[in-house]
């Protein structure tokens, strides 16, 4: 790796670490290198698809990019319900209230159909009990 390529690399990955900490604070502390042991070039390459090449500081912020998701996998069904959960507390700390979680689920009925946001909006509810009036 050239050193020029290793500087922008480094870019890449400062700003992934920006974008996670953004989606919820608690990845403060996220060290995408310890994903190396399952999978040596797993975290390298993710972490420059998903937030290096793919997101960057002018398009999207935490918030917008986290409520569609919860849009994409209410139309999907919400069959990963581990996802929608994550995605669901991350959307509250990156601010997103639990009314419009709500909304984008209920406005997902159109593509999804009744099942998929019924489905999303029973996992949003155990998220938001779960969390408590902290959210």
């Amino acid at each position: 790796m050239n050193d020029a390529f290793g500087k922008l690399f480094q870019q890449m990955m400062e700003q992934g670490q920006e974008m996670a900490r953004a989606f919820n604070p608690a990845l403060e502390n996220f060290k995408g290198a310890d994903l190396d042991k399952l999978f040596p070039t797993m975290s390298k390459d993710m972490m420059e698809m998903w937030f290096g090449k793919t997101f960057n500081k002018e398009g999207l912020d935490a918030r917008t990019r986290l409520l569609v998701t919860v849009a994409a996998l209410t139309v999907l069904g919400a069959q990963a319900e581990p996802q929608m959960k994550l995605t669901i507390r991350h959307a509250l700390e990156a601010g997103a209230t639990k009314r419009e979680i709500a909304e984008v689920i209920s406005q997902m009925s159109l593509f999804g159909g009744l099942p998929a946001m019924t489905r999303a909006l029973e996992i949003a509810q155990k998220v938001f009990d779960e969390m408590g009036d902290d959210a």
